[in-house]
């Protein structure tokens, strides 16, 4: 939501002509958006309400407000003004462990949630079994989840595993929000490592643009990925279909050889 912040109290150093004038700027903005009356996704007041309201030069505030789009604090785009940005899921694509979305939102500092939609024993289609190097035909758990960080929805995972790996998985475990890789570990025995994974870009279905809240036909972040066990054996296929604006994948850095 957009505030009202004309009949705000300046600070002494917004006035104060010894502290550069984008520096005060972006000072004041800093307080404004960390403070109560701003969250993720509210817009700003724009360049040229703050010039009036701070008394200052609309390029100097252009500047204050550019140094802070630069450092990812606020996010402009040429329709909707400028916002403060929602959060990011930063998922890293090659560390060789396993890690579960609720552990990769929970470490960004923000909070993870998630809801079933789909829960089923069904058989493994060709592509699946294929992934799962087991037969076409042969029993599988598949469950389709909806995760949210900050309880805006960011990613749709679809999960499929062999039913002799999980004998009992019940619809009930995984609603209480238990973490998938936990429970296997813990129940079943079975440490994770990720395997071979593919990233694209696709046109989402109906149904995930709009459990992502996105326009219908939005591009979506896909990603195919294989979990193995320790001996290097798959136990799962998951697909993840990603909110393009919430989640980004990230690589370690490399050394480069010649």
């Amino acid at each position: 939501m957009t505030q009202d912040t004309s009949s705000t109290i300046l600070p002494s150093y917004v006035l104060d002509d010894s502290v550069p004038a984008y520096r005060a700027i972006q000072g004041f903005v800093l307080e404004m958006i960390q403070g109560p009356d701003y969250g993720p996704g509210d817009r700003i007041p724009s360049e040229r309400a703050l010039a009036e309201q701070l008394g200052k030069n609309r390029m100097t505030v252009r500047k204050a407000i550019d140094g802070l789009v630069a450092q990812g604090l606020l996010e402009r785009n040429s329709t909707s003004g400028t916002r403060i940005p929602m959060p990011r899921v930063m998922r890293p694509i090659d560390a060789r462990t396993s890690l579960g979305i609720t552990r990769i939102i929970q470490s960004g500092g923000s909070v993870a949630g998630n809801k079933l939609l789909h829960f089923e024993q069904t058989r493994a289609s060709t592509q699946v079994a294929e992934h799962l190097q087991i037969k076409e035909g042969s029993e599988i758990v598949m469950f389709r989840r909806l995760w949210t960080v900050n309880d805006t929805p960011c990613c749709i995972e679809t999960s499929h595993i062999p039913l002799d790996l999980v004998p009992g998985l019940a619809a009930e475990d995984l609603m209480a929000g238990q973490s998938l890789y936990g429970l296997l570990r813990e129940r079943y025995g079975i440490g994770t490592v990720t395997g071979e994974r593919q990233i694209s870009v696709a046109a989402g279905s109906q149904m995930e643009t709009r459990l992502l809240g996105l326009p219908p036909g939005s591009a979506c972040l896909l990603l195919r990925l294989e979990v193995c066990d320790e001996r290097g054996r798959p136990i799962e296929y998951m697909r993840s279909v990603n909110h393009p604006g919430l989640v980004m994948f990230k690589t370690s850095k490399a050394e480069m050889t010649g």
